[in-house]
């Protein structure tokens, strides 16, 4: 990949998810477009494709949802549509394409005008399985700094009944300046984090992955085990760092804490995993503390990853998952020593973070078919096969397409 696609990074801020409510979902896409500066001409557009998705889904979807939520660069700010449901799907994606081809129920304008009024559309959709579909609109004309995909996508879900997740994620790119080399100051701190507490003692709850299945005959498609590294050192050049963590509990109290974490990673200058790990821990003391695992991820495939707690990350490819090793702890609170592990993510392989708010009974199959579409639909995806309603839920994609 190209240092300029590595450059295609977009702030994502989930607004509202939407169960069976069109016409409130019509409304705040009409109050957000109006809040981001969209523009009325554009604003429409938004609001009658929103119609269109919305009523769709209360017509003839099973379990379907809907997201509003804004996209962010330095030059502009659009809105992103996202629309997920579990049946009945689509036997033939182009015919519903098709003009004049609109679900009786809805405006009428079909999903072949929605392909046309949004800046990009993508849809995946499987009979029996459902339909995934990632609409974005940005004001006319659109910035040049909007073309393409960005190679990280996210999602966040709240647990039912609560407005705010406390589940976030977050990714920069690092430009290749030189390292701050350690000090003996840092060494202590590192020692510092050492305790015999484990991430069961402190939450009641077992962390996720303790053992890495790398190479191991239980998942098909393992490389080689993975080398810890010590003092692992950053390429030379650009590559993209994200962060997927989920704040002990659920809530208003579990979102500062994650708000922390993302406010920590986003401005801060370390170019390893371990390096902005280190820095998120001191971020969330106070806070209730969260598990947190940082990647990064470079041009040639090559993967550095540090996890504490229970977040799940795998590299997955059409013919195999290999489950990246976490260690037990609570970032803000107590953690065991740092380990960071080198990986190598095949040609469009993907890397996987995700909360405890997915269940980990998912396999590479269920997401083979998504693996052409942008980062944004397969965590959406992903959501809808292993998402619970019992836990604030988060996922995040990063694709390593070369």
């Amino acid at each position: 990949m190209t240092a300029t696609g590595w450059a295609r990074l977009l702030d994502c801020e989930d607004m509202a998810w939407f169960r069976d409510q069109p016409e409130a979902a019509r409304g705040a896409a009409a109050a957000l477009g109006r809040r981001i500066g969209l523009g009325e001409q554009r604003t429409s557009e938004l609001v009658l494709a929103v119609a269109e998705l919305a009523g769709n889904l209360a017509k003839h979807a099973v379990d379907g949802s809907l997201l509003l939520r804004v996209l962010r660069n330095e030059a502009t700010a659009g809105v992103e549509v996202l629309a997920v449901d579990q049946g009945p799907g689509m036997a033939d994606v182009p015919e519903a394409l098709r003009d004049g081809m609109s679900t009786a129920g809805t405006l009428g304008i079909g999903l072949g005008a929605v392909q046309r009024l949004a800046d990009s559309f993508h849809i995946h959709s499987r009979t029996g399985l459902g339909t995934v579909q990632v609409a974005r609109f940005w004001p006319r004309p659109a910035h040049a700094t909007v073309a393409g995909e960005p190679v990280v996508g996210g999602i966040t879900r709240p647990i039912g009944g609560e407005q705010v997740c406390g589940d976030a994620w977050a990714a920069r790119i690092d430009t290749g300046e030189p390292e701050p080399q350690p000090t003996p100051a840092d060494a202590s701190r590192r020692a510092s984090l050492t305790t015999s507490s484990s991430w069961a003692a402190l939450t009641d709850r077992a962390p996720a992955n303790v053992t890495s299945t790398l190479g191991s005959s239980r998942r098909p498609g393992g490389e080689g085990r993975p080398s810890a590294v010590r003092g692992a050192v950053a390429g030379p050049d650009t590559g993209v760092l994200v962060m997927s963590c989920d704040g002990l509990g659920h809530g208003p109290m579990a979102a500062v804490a994650a708000q922390a974490a993302v406010r920590a990673f986003k401005t801060s200058t370390a170019r390893t995993p371990e390096q902005a790990m280190e820095q998120v821990h001191r971020a969330l003391r106070g806070t209730r503390g969260a598990a947190v695992a940082i990647a990064r991820l470079e041009a040639d495939g090559r993967l550095l990853f540090c996890g504490v707690g229970n977040i799940t990350a795998a590299v997955v490819t059409s013919t195999g998952r290999r489950t990246l090793l976490s260690h037990p702890g609570i970032a803000g609170h107590q953690m065991h020593q740092l380990r960071t592990y080198e990986h190598r993510i095949p040609a469009h392989g993907i890397l996987v973070m995700h909360s405890d708010g997915l269940s980990e009974r998912w396999t590479h199959g269920d997401l083979t078919g998504f693996l052409p579409h942008p980062p944004a639909l397969i965590a959406a995806a992903l959501l809808r096969q292993a998402g619970t309603r019992r836990d604030d839920a988060s996922a995040v994609i990063v694709k390593a397409a070369r």
